[in-house]
């Protein structure tokens, strides 16, 4: 029976423990997207995670719709992120580069006043972040058929930017209402094309993009996230138990280094959801290292690990507030509260001034 503080291993990475710093998006790049020095100081922070997957970074700017978020489509971007994955090994970590397109979700005011991009003309609801404050989303415009091959080849192009970059491998964000769940969805994904209709069509972008990546860096460098409880962002699916283990099915077959999935149950405090679990059946068809992220703490982390639903949990908020979290949770400290005020806020407050434990 597996510990949370066991080794592990997730393809080509020799994980010392099973706490994984999940995706965590916290907008200290700049307006360009290009990252900065402080980020090299919070992720070696929090080097003693079994694996760190970065904050979501977006492949283009057609892409990247969140204000200062960084980017891996430019020399200048991979010149950046240099520095944070050197200071990541140093202090004895690992960490993925964790790719991002935000399909629907991208503002206009980022890309130079064109209609975002998404599976079909739908528009996310409520309001996006931008540089000028919140404003309503507006409605996408499909992507052609024509256009698909020039977004894959944008996700290789950031996949080679990452390994460039000194990452370990990289993780394909299918998940959270952006632009492959977009994809995946029914009521985001009207397209009566090769990529719409069936669920097989549906997830046909989903396993073009990861064997690319496969291609690009190797299966075991190669992970992928989904977020198969209810609705994301305005994004659903009339049968989200055959949708999403069909797409773990297919994802099984490129022995991938791990497949991620973002779950709230009923008690959660982000994103919470009332709808059965999908992890169950997703474990029967998904052969490879499985990882449970959502509202976590020690011992349900590790009730998971004991029951075999997972092979590790990654860890979200948590990791914000206690750099050290694996030494706190392996001592049964306490931990400090994240501040929601700096999740965002430029600075160095909330973000690398956290102390640890020891």
């Amino acid at each position: 029976m597996a510990s949370l503080f066991d080794p592990i291993h997730l393809g080509a990475i020799e994980a010392p423990n099973r706490i994984l710093m999940a995706p965590l998006t916290r907008a200290r790049a700049t307006r360009d997207h290009v990252p900065t020095p402080i980020m090299a100081e919070y992720y070696a922070q929090r080097a003693s995670a079994g694996l760190i997957l970065s904050e979501a970074t977006g492949i283009s700017q057609e892409g990247t719709g969140w204000p200062y978020a960084p980017g891996l489509w430019n020399d200048a971007q991979v010149a950046a992120w240099k520095p944070v994955t050197e200071a990541v090994h140093k202090a004895g970590g690992r960490i993925f580069a964790q790719l991002w397109h935000m399909g629907r979700i991208v503002h206009p005011s980022f890309i130079g006043g064109q209609a975002p991009v998404s599976a079909s003309a739908t528009t996310a609801p409520g309001n996006a972040h931008t540089y000028e404050g919140k404003q309503p989303f507006v409605a996408a415009r499909p992507l052609r058929l024509d256009e698909i091959p020039r977004l894959i080849e944008d996700y290789a192009h950031a996949a080679r930017n990452a390994i460039a970059a000194g990452f370990d491998g990289v993780q394909l964000h299918a998940a959270n209402g952006y632009l492959i769940d977009q994809f995946l969805r029914d009521n985001s994904n009207h397209r009566d094309d090769a990529y719409g209709g069936s669920i097989a069509n549906r997830i046909r972008l989903l396993t073009e993009v990861t064997g690319k990546l496969v291609e690009i860096v190797g299966a075991d460098r190669t992970a992928v996230r989904l977020s198969p409880n209810g609705d994301s962002q305005g994004v659903d699916d009339s049968d989200q138990d055959a949708l999403f283990t069909a797409a773990a099915k297919a994802l099984d077959g490129f022995g991938l280094a791990f497949l991620e999935l973002r779950e709230p149950g009923p008690g959660g405090t982000f994103g919470a959801s009332d709808r059965p679990a999908v992890a169950p059946a997703i474990r029967q068809v998904f052969s490879g290292p499985l990882v449970l992220n959502s509202d976590y703490g020690h011992d349900t982390a590790q009730a998971v690990l004991d029951s075999g639903a997972a092979d590790a949990v990654s860890f979200g908020r948590t990791f914000l507030a206690n750099p050290d979290l694996p030494y706190r949770l392996a001592n049964g400290l306490p931990l400090q509260q994240d501040d929601p005020r700096t999740w965002y806020s430029q600075g160095h407050e909330g973000y690398i001034d956290y102390p640890t434990a020891a």
